[in-house]
């Protein structure tokens, strides 16, 4: 989450003016070049009193030193300032979702009865540098590279050729904007408690197969006749039709529209409608969130945790220190992430000793995880609050499902 961070610092370049000076040979005239004989009444052992040095001849390999120096310098300079394609993960801070950020508390719930809560339950960040956060040069990758708690990675595999910083950083304001509000219906839908979920249309992507049939805001209200309550609904309706047109309802502007639309083929091989979605709710009160300075959508299930926390009496961590990531969806399905190996460096250094891992990610978490902390992983936000209560209770964690043994 956070997103996007602070850069480590730069390598030293080389600076030719603290290069020694280079010393310079003199030329002499050729009447010079030897001694004149001794005069009358000199002795033979003392030195003419202007008598020349010997000439000293040019060498093509004292040039040749000259310039691989030179060009050394250069080059050096050169290594320390372009920019290589990497980027560098390192372990960020870490936020109480039970606690504040700024003076101002992290969730705040008006509308329904709320309880103190003590302990930590620990959103968990990753300082993001190069791609476009901004460059590193090979000084700086080469460093990262050495260093244990960090992560190098070549910048195609974390963001889209050409993504500018402006688009980066709208990206993962949006992608914690989703994830507060799937914590809240997850979170909701654990205690049990209604709220109202609508399935809408965002965009359309290139090549749509619902181009010019269906429209950015478009509520979805069935598939093939059957009620669509979550995208869930959608995607069995496509797999069921194997390809064949699906009849689509949606509301659009209050006003219902039936359309035909024959899905195509994703990269993975399902069928597709080609449209963006996004969940609208209505909830039965209000939570807000407050985090400055942190995006994307890694801490959806320690939001779920602390606003489950928050709304049930009781104290759900026993005072104890967790921490975790993982996204969430309404369902309380629990995601995989990137950067977990940094994250639970920065849990540990924040306090923690027991951190809640996405079973998605225990190909990163094995031999990674740092002396003192304990690692369960979860699939589901039910699995995350289970292991805090067993945690908080007093009861051997240690039983508890892990990357390790299943």
């Amino acid at each position: 989450m956070p997103s996007p961070g602070a850069a480590g610092e730069p390598g030293q370049p080389l600076d030719p003016s603290n290069s020694p000076d280079v010393p310079t040979s003199q030329g002499h005239s050729p009447e010079h070049d030897t001694a004149p004989s001794q005069g009358p009444g000199q002795d033979a052992g003392e030195e003419p009193p202007h008598a020349p040095q010997p000439a000293r001849r040019h060498d093509g390999r004292y040039v040749a030193m000259l310039v691989s120096g030179a060009l050394t310098i250069v080059l050096g300079i050169a290594a320390a300032v372009l920019p290589v394609p990497y980027v560098v993960e390192s372990p960020g801070p870490t936020f109480n979702t039970l606690g504040t950020d700024h003076d101002k508390p992290v969730i705040s719930i008006t509308g329904h009865a709320t309880y103190p809560a003590k302990g930590n339950l620990d959103l968990t960040t990753v300082y993001i540098n190069g791609g476009p956060n901004g460059p590193v040069n090979i000084f700086e990758a080469f460093q990262a590279w050495l260093d244990g708690s960090k992560a190098v990675y070549p910048e195609e595999l974390l963001y889209p050729k050409g993504v500018t910083k402006q688009q980066s950083e709208q990206e993962s304001a949006l992608a914690m904007t989703t994830s507060q509000e799937n914590a809240v219906a997850s979170a909701l839908k654990e205690e049990n408690i209604p709220y109202g979920q609508k399935l809408a249309v965002a965009g359309l992507s290139d090549g749509s197969a619902s181009a010019g049939k269906l429209q950015t805001g478009d509520v979805f209200t069935s598939i093939n006749g059957k009620a669509v309550t979550s995208l869930n609904v959608v995607q069995t309706a496509l797999a069921d039709g194997a390809g064949a047109p699906a009849a689509v309802v949606v509301d659009r502007n209050g006003k219902p529209v039936t359309v035909s639309i024959t899905p195509g083929k994703g990269s993975n091989g399902k069928y597709i409608l080609g449209v963006l979605l996004q969940y609208k709710f209505t909830f039965p009160f209000d939570v807000k969130i407050s985090l400055d300075q942190v995006g994307g959508p890694s801490a959806g299930m320690m939001f779920a945790l602390g606003i489950i926390d928050s709304i049930t009496p009781g104290d759900l961590t026993g005072g104890k220190h967790v921490a975790g990531t993982g996204t969430i969806s309404p369902d309380g399905t629990v995601g995989p992430i990137g950067g977990i190996a940094q994250k639970m460096r920065g849990a540990r250094n924040g306090g923690a000793t027991l951190f809640l891992a996405p079973a998605a990610n225990c190909d990163e978490v094995v031999g990674h995880v740092p002396d003192g902390l304990q690692v369960v992983k979860v699939d589901t936000l039910a699995d995350a609050k289970s292991a805090v209560e067993r945690l908080a209770s007093g009861q051997n964690v240690s039983r508890l499902p892990t990357c390790s043994n299943n």
